[in-house]
């Protein structure tokens, strides 16, 4: 089901539920923000906001702008803005996201990497030379 709201010219406005008790085996994509009471069993890849409530479940690999977990999700998260694990939800996987918000009470199994990404190579070497005095 998708909800429309008129929004600006060019932004999908639009919000998709799964709704609790509905199954969804295989890949899931869409421009605009999701939010997941059932379960999905593949990739999810939501180019607006994601939003698990708490019973909602994923098992497979998430990509999204933004993120709200209240549920489970096992597998790899990307979330290129901000990622919030809200008290009851669990993550189990690898973690990546710019910013990170973790309530209490919310677990947390997997690897993590925050910021940005990078450069493979090496930072320079400086190097400090102490003149012996005679």
């Amino acid at each position: 089901m998708a909800i429309k709201s008129s929004g600006s010219e060019g932004v999908s406005a639009e919000l998709n539920f799964i709704g609790k008790g509905t199954v969804v085996e295989g890949n899931v994509s869409t421009e605009s923000s999701i939010r997941v009471d059932g379960r999905i069993k593949g990739s999810l890849i939501c180019k607006n906001t994601l939003t698990v409530g708490e019973n909602g479940e994923i098992e497979g690999d998430v990509k999204a702008t933004n993120a709200i977990i209240g549920g489970r999700i096992k597998g790899k998260v990307i979330v290129q803005e901000k990622l919030v694990l809200e008290s009851k939800s669990s993550l189990s996987g690898e973690l990546k996201a710019k910013k990170l918000i973790i309530d209490e009470g919310a677990t947390f199994d997997g690897t993590s990497n925050m910021g940005v990404e990078k450069s493979s190579q090496p930072a320079p070497v400086q190097e400090t030379f102490i003149k012996k005095s005679e």
